[in-house]
């Protein structure tokens, strides 16, 4: 069985991309593909093109189409916790600012899910 993780990024740098501090508001999603033995696969960047960012739909519809196992995040509101985990989709806390950090610690078993929400959710 196979990972697939979606980052919230700042830019386009794979691997090496930055961590965005707001979900909704990221620039790219960075997709990683996880292989059996934990080994990254295939890392690619989508442009946020949900409403939070002036284009159309939620961030959640157009994650949910990518059909990742997991989000890793800093933060987010409730209703987007609670509409990914309603999605089969796990929610875990990021504690790293890189793409590659995070995804160490995910191979390692060291995020925990996301239970709190993002405190500035409401002003976005």
């Amino acid at each position: 069985m196979t990972d697939k993780l979606v980052i919230p990024t700042e830019n386009q740098e794979g691997i090496n991309a930055p961590l965005a501090e707001h979900f909704g508001r990221a620039p790219y999603f960075t997709v990683v593909e996880l292989g059996d033995k934990d080994e990254v696969t295939n890392v690619t960047s989508v442009a946020n093109v949900s409403e939070h960012v002036g284009g159309t739909g939620s961030p959640h519809d157009h994650i949910t189409a990518l059909k990742p196992t997991a989000l890793i995040v800093h933060g987010m509101g409730t209703r987007g916790i609670v509409a990914f985990q309603s999605a089969g989709i796990e929610v875990l806390k990021a504690t790293a600012n890189t793409v590659k950090e995070v995804v160490d610690a995910y191979t390692q078993g060291k995020l925990e899910e996301l239970t709190e929400c993002c405190p500035h959710a409401h002003h976005h």
